[in-house]
């Protein structure tokens, strides 16, 4: 995970995020709009960060809209269950909303087998 939309001490949704082979954190989903009890509960996961591999980078609202989104750059090292849709564009992103289906306190990114670049 990388950001999240909406107040940390009750985020709205989150930016996902998965490293690549190269390091790099690639943005890879957005999740629906959480619970407020499930946005409360994951903020007291969450660290903001100064530094951050997405600094000085904007996030689209939606699908073919150039509105900004908002976002709280956290520390990228908390691990998140979701559900996807298969269906990915061509920058390997899922193209619909994840459904957040839990935290993954035991497993931290390096855990996580790394995207190709």
């Amino acid at each position: 995970m990388g950001a999240v939309t909406g107040p940390v001490a009750a985020p709205r949704t989150l930016l996902l995020g998965r490293y690549d082979t190269a390091g790099r954190l690639r943005y890879i989903a957005r999740t629906t709009t959480l619970r407020h009890t499930t946005g409360t509960a994951l903020a007291e996961l969450l660290t903001t960060t100064d530094t951050h591999p997405w600094t000085g980078r904007t996030f689209s609202a939606g699908w073919g809209t150039r509105e900004v989104l908002s976002v709280h750059l956290i520390r990228p090292d908390l691990v998140v269950e979701a559900e996807v849709d298969v269906a990915r564009d061509a920058a390997g992103r899922w193209r619909h909303p994840a459904r957040l289906h839990r935290t993954r306190p035991d497993l931290t990114p390096a855990d996580i087998t790394p995207l190709e670049p």
